[in-house]
């Protein structure tokens, strides 16, 4: 055992910090120090007692003074072990406490608290407070790196991740969409006891409804028309291991019937077979759908929600950790397909518009205007006009550095000839129309209303990067 880890385990004993004597170690725990203090104090009374009685017997007339004598005594003698342990014990925390002030994720608030006319024990209890947060956001960016965030709201869905990852239950994962509830379903199975098993995803939205059934749990030889061969359903790819339904509100009720069986007998059979097949995987759903609602209004089962309702997580939208944004912005600029910064203003702007399609439109806005920033910045001009609409430009106001920069531009565009504008204009709209497009130039030379010959030619003409828009789907 190592040095750290023998003074983590005295301090969850309760013990004091070790005395040296004579280069041996020794460790002295509250549960008998204090103790053997104040046996000692009784020890103390005791005797004084014991020689008041005997002085008492002997006919001394100074009883009073050896009385106070022995008082004193007994005072100083409590003081001084009281200030001993209150040495012991505070005396490793002042170290710490100035160790800490040289970190820089804690100097910010230690200094705040040290001005102010806190005394040392509320001190060191803001400190702690300090030091688990920060440990928890350490915690956080090692245990799940897919997902970007530090609020105190996805801490807790962190934690409630990491209760229940490593049992078998089966988890709902409810929230809007773009909220990130695929990553959320990964991190349960990467922190799960199947993780070393297969992981199937299913989107039941993107299976059209006939096929549905024949991808769950596969089907026979010559079940349908087309099919020549036996196939293997995702049920069966996941044996032993983790299965996601994505979007099961959208599941059709007959299939639902089937889901309930499966998560009920742990059995199914292949679509035109005859024989049941066991199987052992572990359920996890999303949906952005109300479900309990769908219940009432019968378009969903309801045995089969409350099967599948046993853990629900429910993860919040992006408007209701607004604090996530700046790391998020920062994350997607720097996967960004043209790396860009962001000004404080344009940041706002992001921060004040309520992002109805969550972490996907703040993915997909910030990406486009990387692309569509200037020296590598990315300012309010970027910035989609239905967003800055929505935003409200709240509590922005205009730097004069950047009026300066309007002007200049105006000045320059008012130098350019009529030809040159309109090049300009060209350009922008031919961007635009490949950042909907995702870069694909055939529709986006339907959207423009030309042939795809000639957006080619203006592509090459003004050397736009249509890989770099490629990731705008």
């Amino acid at each position: 055992m190592t040095t750290e880890q023998q003074k983590h385990d005295a301090t969850a004993k309760g013990t004091v910090k070790p005395l040296f004597m004579g280069g041996a170690r020794y460790n002295l725990s509250l549960y008998v120090l204090i103790p053997v203090i104040f046996a000692g104090t009784s020890t103390l009374a005791g005797v004084l007692v014991y020689q008041f009685m005997k002085a008492s017997g002997k006919g001394v007339t100074t009883i009073g003074d050896l009385f106070t004598g022995w008082f004193f005594v007994i005072i100083i003698a409590t003081l001084l072990c009281g200030l001993l342990i209150t040495w012991f014990l505070l005396k490793p925390m002042r170290t710490f406490f100035k160790e800490a002030e040289q970190l820089p994720l804690l100097a910010d608030a230690l200094h705040e608290w040290k001005n102010r006319d806190a005394n040392e024990l509320d001190q060191f209890t803001m400190m702690l407070r300090e030091v688990k947060k920060v440990l928890s956001r350490m915690e956080a960016r090692e245990l799940f790196p897919d997902i970007i965030g530090q609020s105190s709201i996805l801490r807790g869905l962190f934690s409630q991740i990491l209760k229940v990852a490593k049992t078998d239950t089966t988890v709902l994962i409810t929230g809007e969409s773009g909220t990130g509830k695929e990553l959320v379903a990964t991190s349960i199975f990467n922190h799960s006891l199947r993780r070393d098993k297969p992981f199937i995803k299913l989107n039941c939205v993107a299976i059209p409804e006939g096929l549905l059934e024949s991808e769950l749990f596969g089907h026979e030889k010559g079940a349908f028309t087309g099919a020549t061969a036996r196939k293997i359903g995702k049920f069966e790819l996941a044996e032993g291991g983790t299965i996601l339904l994505d979007e099961i509100g959208d599941m059709p009720l007959d299939t639902q019937a089937k889901i309930l069986r499966v998560l009920q007998e742990c059995e199914f059979e292949r679509v035109g077979g005859t024989r049941p097949i066991k199987v052992n995987v572990r359920f996890i759903a999303s949906t952005n759908k109300d479900l309990k609602k769908m219940v009432e209004e019968g378009s969903f089962r309801e045995d089969l929600y409350y099967r599948l309702n046993v853990f629900n997580l429910a993860l919040p939208p992006l408007r209701e950790r607004q604090e996530d944004i700046p790391l998020l912005v920062s994350h997607f600029l720097e996967t960004s397909p043209i790396p860009a910064r962001i000004s404080s203003t344009a940041l706002q702007v992001l921060m004040n518009y309520p992002w109805p399609g969550n972490i996907r439109e703040l993915r997909n806005t910030v990406e486009r205007a990387a692309v569509m920033a200037d020296d590598g910045s990315v300012e309010v001009t970027d910035i989609p006009q239905n967003i800055l609409t929505a935003a409200g430009m709240q509590g922005i106001s205009a730097h004069p550095s950047q009026h300066r920069s309007k002007e200049s531009e105006d000045i320059q565009a008012h130098s350019m000839s009529i030809d040159e504008r309109l090049e300009n204009l060209e350009k922008k709209l031919i961007s635009e129309a490949l950042l909907s497009a995702g870069g694909v130039q055939t529709k986006a030379a339907e959207a423009l209303g030309i042939k795809e010959r000639s957006l080619w030619h203006r592509i090459k003409k003004y050397n736009i990067d249509v890989n770099a828009m490629k990731a705008h789907q």
